[in-house]
């Protein structure tokens, strides 16, 4: 066979080595590092090759990213903790390339799209039946840990809050392309993925994977709202409050963690400050930042050094309060400003709401809305961007969002 026929086959057509990438990752995400590590390596390369360096300029929101994580790289001159630093700046090496992956892959085909949908769906499916076979044969352990705010097992090393977001963003991704379904039989297979990662996510009560859920309902019902389709917004409230009632009397996880974070906020409003309670923590953590990013405002406290300078606020303000319950500030914009300082905090928010830029006032800007403020929800409550798994999720979702848009801008810069 001629060599370039065999390159040109359609197996090797550019966006089907990204497709097997990205199922790869999704896979990755769930069961190896390893895995998750060399389909983001290769995706990059496949997607850059042959492709002039001049034109990665032409991503602004790359090039917004690379500057607020040069900052990050920039702050272990005055960070004392090499090991610290080293962690949080590589895990932010991926914003260097996923963007630019993304944005010079050809656009996807409806099957290939299709494929993503089936393969990710049963991904995520099987990761969600692992977890919950730990309930089925452990219920009443199981429930007795709800009661202190544990919640079961899951994939991604346990990492139940990204695990969750993903469910909660596949879901959205579901809705979004299911005019493009061609068959009865996908239809009802994705359908009933669907329904099942719902349920699954109300039995695994993560807070940020139910909170995501939510928000994508309430804003589709806004949406029917906005193109004047009152009956279904109507319905979608109705959906809404049964599907709450519902979980809440038939879930006993769902309505133990309920139960947990209603009681937390009874002992706050008692005084109780101890960090014992997972969202007291949080507005601790808040105000133990706040101080010490008025501190240092300017370049911050270096980020190899912001578990060591909370712990002396901890220390100062909050000396009742174990090691083991002390946090880094629950909140990405209070991470970035505490370790590099306000000028590339507010870098950092530009980067942040970038993406609003993409949106155009169609049913595909409304699903871009919906996941970017879904994560802007989560950045506001979570360290996310300090972990690998939340850097990964965050970029995937809005990234792979993103490739499904039809914008001259993409295309210009891809031309």
């Amino acid at each position: 066979m001629n060599k370039n026929k065999f390159i040109d086959h359609k197996l090797f057509k550019k966006s089907n080595i990204a497709l097997i990438c990205i199922v790869g990752m999704v896979a990755g995400f769930l069961v190896s590092r390893v895995l998750l590590s060399a389909s983001t390596f290769i995706l990059g390369c496949t997607a850059l090759y042959n492709v002039d360096p001049r034109r990665w300029f032409k991503d602004k929101w790359w090039l917004l990213g690379v500057v607020w994580v040069s900052f990050y790289a920039i702050s272990s001159l005055w960070s004392d903790n090499t090991g610290f630093w080293n962690i949080h700046f590589n895990v932010k090496l991926p914003i260097l390339l996923l963007p630019l992956a993304f944005t010079f892959l050809p656009s996807f085909s409806d099957r290939q799209l299709r494929i993503y949908t089936v393969c990710t769906g049963i991904l995520l499916l099987l990761g969600a039946g692992y977890s919950a076979m730990f309930l089925v044969n452990h219920m009443d352990f199981y429930m007795e840990q709800y009661r202190t705010s544990k919640v079961l097992p899951t994939p991604a090393e346990d990492d139940h809050i990204r695990f969750s977001i993903s469910i909660a963003c596949y879901i959205i991704w579901g809705v979004y392309i299911w005019p493009r379904l061609n068959t009865r039989s996908i239809k009802i297979i994705i359908a009933c993925i669907l329904v099942l990662l719902t349920v699954y996510l109300h039995v695994l009560a993560a807070k940020s994977g139910i909170i995501s859920l939510y928000i994508f309902i309430i804003a589709l019902g806004f949406y029917f709202l906005m193109i004047k389709k009152v009956k279904t917004a109507l319905a979608g409230i109705i959906i809404v409050i049964v599907l709450f009632f519902t979980a809440l009397k038939t879930i006993p996880t769902f309505s133990q963690r309920i139960g947990y974070i209603s009681y937390t906020y009874i002992v706050f409003e008692r005084g109780d400050r101890s960090g014992k309670y997972g969202d007291i923590g949080r507005l601790i953590s808040y105000k133990i930042a706040l101080k010490k990013i008025i501190e240092h405002p300017w370049t911050g406290v270096g980020t190899g050094d912001m578990m060591n300078v909370m712990r002396e606020g901890y220390k100062k303000w909050y000396p009742q309060i174990k090691e083991e319950d002390q946090l880094l500030p629950h909140n990405q914009l209070m991470d970035v400003a505490l370790g590099c300082g306000m000028p590339v905090a507010a870098i950092f928010s530009i980067w942040l709401f970038y993406p609003l830029v993409w949106i155009r006032k169609n049913r595909d800007g409304f699903f871009m809305f919906v996941i970017w403020l879904v994560f802007l929800v989560n950045l506001m409550i979570e360290p996310f961007l300090e972990v690998q798994f939340g850097v990964f999720v965050y970029l995937f979702f809005m990234l792979w969002q993103r490739a499904t848009l039809k914008k001259p801008e993409r295309a210009a810069i891809i031309a």
